[in-house]
């Protein structure tokens, strides 16, 4: 997965076209990327900002009045910079919606949103494979997004939120993963011995096809 990292980018938006979403009085975003989308917005869109009430600015926008004071401006002659990482608390709420997990709060992360996905974490917790072992995986190998502040050093801090873009992928490759964890575990520890297992694991065992 490619990590966009708030606190180090800038999105690049282009001057003309924020000028005319401005002033369209139609509810707009613009996207991680720079694009600017009217509403209704699709569900594969992440975005840095969302004007849900958009009743039109004056004919010079007023980029600091509009984005508020959470967002850094600079108008770069046909371009307008931003630095949105002090906006992440109302950036969460626009985009958790559509994410696949949620890595915002110290509790860490509990679900999947993609049902098949959340069943083959749900059968791996079993065998004491947790949800964050599987976004390593699915971070370290797969097709998506990792939407995040993060700041390093001393007082290092992250939060973020986790989209894939190739599920048939994605879902092949955590499923592999498990197998070849559990079938391990069986092979290696003794607390996970094919007699000793209960009747939850070997459900898993039968979800994974180690088992039949």
């Amino acid at each position: 997965m490619k990590k966009f990292n708030l606190v180090k980018e800038i999105i690049v938006v282009d001057h003309d076209r924020l000028l005319q979403a401005v002033n369209s009085e139609k509810s707009f975003g613009i996207t991680y990327e720079g694009d600017i989308k009217y509403a209704p917005f699709d569900s594969s869109d992440i975005f840095i900002y969302q004007n849900s009430n958009n009743t039109g600015q004056s004919p010079v926008a007023d980029y600091a009045a509009l984005f508020g004071n959470t967002y850094q401006i600079v108008e770069d002659n046909e371009r307008v910079l931003i630095k949105a990482a002090g906006a992440w608390k109302s950036i969460i709420e626009i985009n958790i919606e559509n994410a696949e997990y949620d890595d915002t709060s110290s509790d860490g992360i509990a679900e999947f949103a993609d049902k098949e996905l959340e069943d083959i974490g749900w059968n791996a917790t079993e065998f004491d494979i947790n949800y964050r072992e599987l976004v390593e995986k699915m971070e370290e190998s797969c097709d998506g997004l990792l939407f995040c502040v993060e700041h390093e050093g001393e007082n290092y801090h992250f939060s973020g939120l986790g989209y894939i873009f190739d599920y048939p992928s994605t879902r092949k490759t955590l499923f592999d993963y498990c197998k070849t964890r559990i079938q391990e575990l069986m092979e290696n520890n003794e607390d996970f011995k094919k007699e000793v297992l209960d009747s939850d694991q070997l459900e898993a065992t039968e979800f994974f096809g180690i088992i039949q």
